[in-house]
C-alpha cells in the first residue's frame, strides 16, 4: 500500500452518476476536497526534528479566494474541443479560465452556483406551474396558450430547470466543491503535449491551480459523476451511486486515455484486446492530479489497478510505483486475447475529487536515469532505461545553461514517455567508479565535486576518499529521490581509522513540495584533523539496481537559499493591500538578511521591500493595488536578494499553496505563476437577465414597520385594512429581504418566468 501519513478519516460518499463514454470527452468534472483558506499557514508541525522551523504565519487574504477542488475530465487530447466540469466554493460570477502554456484556450459556459433549500422549493413551484401549463387537460386536447411566452420557449425552461435541480444536493458529501462551473476547452493540435495547470478567475480573485494534462492518445471518458451525498454513519449505503450493471464496464481500443471519477465503494472496469508480445504499460494518474484530499486519510486517492485476463485471473497488480501512490503496471502480454483493467479506491472510498486517467498502450516508459544530471551549461544527454525505450530518442537537457531542474521525456514512434527530472548544478561533477565498494577500494575525489553514482546492486555500497584539513567544513548531500530515483540513501563520515564523525539517514527538505517520505540525506560537519576522510554511501533497506542512481555532492558549505510565496494568486482591492507570506529554506547554513521585493511589477502594483531578518524564516510582504482595476489578469514575481561572502544571491520566490495531507501535515505545493488582478470591491457584474422593475403599492420596510407598530398600540396600521390587526407580522423584514434576494438571482440565471416572478415579489410585499 502507499506511504503517508494516517489520521481520522470523514467518511466520503457518492450519488447516482453514470458511466457513459465517448471517443471525445463530455461535459464532466471532479473535485477536490475542503478549501485551505482564512489560516492558510498553521505551521510547519514536523521542523523541530529537522530545520528548527516553527512558523505560525496566517494568510491573510481581503476577501475569500475563489477555490476549485476538481476539474473532470483532468485534460484532453490534442487537437480536440471538449467539455470539462469543475467543483468549488467561491466562484460567483466566474468570467475566465487561465491554463499555462501555449496552445490552450477555454471559455465558460456555465455556473450553477449552490442553491439552498427555498431556492429548491421556489424552483419546484414553478416547474408544477409550468408543467401544469403544457400538459393537455385531457386526451387529444391541446395545452392552453401559455400566458407568458410561446409552448416551446416553456418547455426549454422546463429542461434547464430540470438540470438544474437534478444537480442539487441537499447534504453534500463536501460543500467546498458543490458550485459547479461547465467549461469548453480547445486544444490545437501543435499544443506541446504534457502538463499545465488550470485555474478559474471571478472580478475579486483567482483561485488554486489544479493540474490539468494535453495528450496524444484518444481519449474515453466517463459521464461525469453528480454530487456525492454525505454518508450517515448506519446508513452509508444511501450514499452509495447505483450505477446500471451496463454502465460498469466500457470497452475500449488502444493506445489511449481512460478519464473517469471513483465513488464509494465502486469499481470502474476497462475491457480491451491485447496481442502476444505486446509490451503495455499502464500508467495513472491520480494524486497527481489532485495532490491533496483535506478530509481523507491518507490524504489523496490511492487508485489499485488490477489486470484480468478474459478468464477472470488476476495477471497483474499494483497500487503504487515505487514511492508514489500512483500506480503503475508494466505488462508483456502473454497471449492474444481480451483483457479486463478495472481501477478503485484502496479502501474504497470516492467522491467528485476521486479523478484519474490512465494511459495505456504499447507506449515508451522510463524507469532509470544515468546520471541524474549534470554541471550547468555542459551539453549532456543522459542514458534511460525502462519499457519501450530501446530506440527512444532522449534530448540534452541543457535549460537556459543555469542551475535547475528541468523534466524531459524520451520519445519513441511519435508518443512521448512519461516525464522525468534532471538536475542542473553549478559544481563540476564525475562518475562513479567501480569497484568502490570498500575504504581500501575508495574512489579519491578533489572537493567540490558532484558524483554521479548509483548502488547498482543489492547490499552494494560505494565509498569516496578526499583529503581534509583540521578545521574544514565539509557538505555531504545526496540527490536521488527528489530526482525521482527510488534509492533512500543513507550516508556516512568516516576518518582513517574508521571512526564514525557524521550520519545521515533521512533529511526534510520544506520545499519539496507534495512528497511525505525525505529519504534523501545531508550532513555538514567540521573536520577534527589534518587527513584523509571517506564519505559512504547506500541504500537505508539494502536494495539496489540500474534505477537507484544519485547525485553526491561534496564541497564546502554553498551559502544559498530558496523561496516559496503564498497563496499562488494575488487579488488587491482598488487602493488596498493585500499580504502574502514568503518562506524562506536556508542552506548550507546560510544566516544572513534577505530582501524581498517586487522585481519589475506591472502597472497597478507595488510593494514596499521586506528584509527577512538573520535566520528569520517566514516575512509578510503586503502587495499595494492601484487607484483603478486592472484590465485583465498579470504576473506577478517576488525576489529575494541577499550576499553569502563575496557573492550575490538573487532568487525567485516561486508560488505556492498550503494544502493539508491527513488534518496534520502541512506542505507548500508550487505552482508555475502568480497571476495577480486589482479589482473594485463595489462592482456588480451586470446581471445575465435583468429582473422587472415593479412599484410596490406599499414598500415592504413600511408594511412590516406599520404591522410590529399596529402590534404594539391595538390600532389598524392602515385605514381598511383588516390584516394590519394583527398581533405580529408573519414574517421579519430580512427574511422578506432574504426572499427577494433568492427571486433576483433565480430570475436573473433564467429559471423563473415573468409571470411566477411577479406574483412571488407581490407575495413579499403583502406578506405580514
Amino acid at each position: 500500500m502507499k506511504r503517508g501519513h494516517k489520521a481520522e478519516e470523514h467518511p466520503p460518499a457518492s450519488r447516482e452518476g453514470g458511466s457513459e463514454v465517448s471517443r471525445a470527452h463530455v461535459s464532466g468534472v471532479a473535485t477536490r476536497g475542503r478549501n485551505l483558506r482564512g489560516s492558510a499557514v498553521a505551521g510547519w508541525l514536523s521542523a523541530v526534528a529537522v530545520a528548527g522551523w516553527l512558523a505560525l504565519a496566517p494568510v491573510a487574504l481581503a476577501q475569500r479566494r475563489p477555490h476549485i477542488g476538481y476539474t473532470y475530465p483532468a485534460g484532453g487530447q490534442a487537437g480536440t474541443t471538449f467539455a470539462i466540469k469543475l467543483g468549488g466554493q467561491d466562484l460567483d460570477d466566474v468570467n475566465a479560465v487561465l491554463v499555462t502554456g501555449e496552445g490552450v484556450t477555454a471559455r465558460v459556459v456555465d455556473y450553477y452556483r449552490r442553491l439552498n433549500n427555498q431556492e429548491i422549493q421556489l424552483l419546484n413551484e414553478q416547474l408544477r406551474g409550468l408543467k401544469r401549463a403544457t400538459t393537455p387537460p385531457g386526451k387529444g386536447a391541446a395545452p392552453a396558450p401559455p400566458a407568458d411566452g410561446d409552448l416551446e420557449a416553456m418547455r426549454q425552461l422546463i429542461a434547464k430547470i430540470e438540470k438544474r435541480t437534478g444537480a442539487w444536493v441537499q447534504q453534500p458529501a463536501c460543500a467546498s466543491i458543490s458550485s459547479l462551473v461547465f467549461v469548453e476547452v480547445t486544444i490545437a493540435p501543435e499544443a506541446p503535449v504534457g502538463p499545465r495547470e488550470l485555474r478559474l478567475a471571478t472580478p475579486r480573485g483567482i483561485s488554486n491551480p489544479l493540474a490539468f494534462h494535453v495528450g496524444q492518445l484518444p481519449e474515453y471518458s466517463r459521464k461525469p459523476m453528480g454530487t456525492a451525498i454525505i454518508q450517515i454513519l448506519g446508513k452509508e449505503a444511501q450514499a452509495l451511486r447505483r450505477r446500471p450493471a451496463a454502465e460498469e464496464e466500457v470497452t475500449v481500443a488502444l493506445p489511449c486515455t481512460l478519464n473517469g471519477q471513483i465513488a464509494s465503494g465502486e469499481v470502474n472496469r476497462y475491457r480491451f484486446t491485447a496481442g502476444k508480445g505486446q509490451r503495455l504499460v499502464i500508467s495513472t494518474l491520480g494524486r497527481q492530479l489532485i495532490p491533496y484530499i483535506a478530509d481523507a486519510v491518507p490524504g489523496w486517492f490511492q487508485p489499485v489497478l488490477v489486470l484480468h485476463d478474459a478468464q477472470g485471473r488476476e495477471v497483474a497488480f499494483s497500487d503504487d510505483y515505487r514511492f508514489r501512490p500512483d500506480p503503475v503496471i508494466l505488462f508483456e502480454v502473454p497471449r492474444e486475447g481480451e483483457y479486463v483493467l478495472t481501477i478503485h479506491d484502496g479502501i474504497y472510498r470516492g467522491r467528485e475529487d476521486f479523478v484519474y486517467r490512465i494511459t495505456i498502450g504499447e507506449l515508451p516508459f522510463v524507469t532509470s536515469v544515468f546520471p541524474l544530471g549534470g554541471q550547468a551549461g555542459a551539453a549532456l544527454t543522459p542514458g534511460v532505461g525502462g519499457l519501450n525505450v530501446r530506440d527512444a530518442q532522449v534530448p540534452a537537457p541543457v535549460g537556459e545553461g543555469r542551475p535547475g531542474l528541468l523534466q524531459f521525456a524520451a520519445s519513441r514512434m511519435g508518443y512521448d514517455s512519461n516525464r522525468v527530472p534532471f538536475s542542473l548544478d553549478p559544481l563540476p561533477d564525475e562518475f562513479e567508479r567501480e569497484p568502490n565498494n570498500a575504504v581500501a577500494a575508495a574512489q579519491p575525489v578533489e572537493l567540490p565535486v558532484v558524483i554521479n553514482g548509483r548502488i547498482d546492486r543489492p547490499d552494494d555500497r560505494d565509498v569516496y576518499r578526499f583529503a581534509g584539513k583540521a578545521g574544514d567544513t565539509v557538505v555531504a548531500e545526496v540527490h536521488a529521490r527528489r530526482l525521482d530515483s527510488p534509492l533512500d540513501s543513507v550516508i556516512k563520515l568516516t576518518d582513517s581509522s574508521g571512526r564514525l564523525l557524521a550520519y545521515s539517514d533521512d533529511r526534510e527538505d520544506l520545499m519539496a513540495g507534495v512528497n511525505t517520505h525525505h529519504a534523501d540525506s545531508y550532513f555538514l560537519t567540521k573536520l577534527p584533523a589534518d587527513g584523509t576522510y571517506f564519505v559512504h554511501v547506500g541504500d537505508t533497506a539494502r536494495n539496489g539496481g540500474e534505477e537507484y542512481a544519485y547525485r553526491l555532492r561534496l564541497s564546502a558549505p554553498q551559502p544559498d537559499f530558496e523561496l516559496r510565496i503564498v497563496p499562488s494568486s494575488v487579488a488587491v482591492p482598488v487602493n488596498g493591500t493585500v499580504a502574502v507570506t514568503v518562506y524562506a529554506a536556508r542552506k548550507d547554513g546560510f544566516a544572513g538578511p534577505i530582501r524581498l521585493a517586487l522585481q519589475n511589477p506591472p502597472a497597478g502594483f507595488s510593494a514596499a521591500p521586506v528584509t527577512l531578518a538573520a535566520n528569520q524564516t517566514t516575512a509578510r510582504l503586503a502587495i499595494r493595488g492601484g487607484a483603478k482595476p486592472t484590465n485583465g489578469v498579470l504576473q506577478l514575481v517576488v525576489v529575494g536578494s541577499a550576499k553569502a561572502g563575496a557573492r550575490e544571491l538573487l532568487r525567485e520566490a516561486v508560488p505556492a499553496d498550503d494544502r493539508m495531507q491527513a488534518f496534520l501535515w502541512r506542505h507548500l505545493v508550487p505552482a508555475a505563476e502568480l497571476p495577480a488582478i486589482v479589482f473594485d470591491p463595489r462592482y456588480q457584474p451586470p446581471p445575465r437577465r435583468a429582473a422587472p422593475v415593479r412599484a410596490p403599492a406599499v414598500p415592504i420596510a413600511s408594511t412590516v414597520a406599520a404591522v410590529a407598530s399596529a402590534a404594539a398600540s391595538g390600532t389598524p396600521a392602515g385605514a381598511g385594512t383588516a390584516a394590519a390587526t394583527a398581533a405580529k407580522p408573519k414574517f421579519t423584514q430580512q427574511q422578506i429581504a432574504g426572499r427577494l434576494r433568492q427571486l433576483k438571482l433565480l430570475y436573473e440565471e433564467g429559471l423563473l418566468t415573468d409571470a411566477f416572478y411577479d406574483e412571488k415579489v407581490a407575495e413579499c410585499e403583502s406578506a405580514q
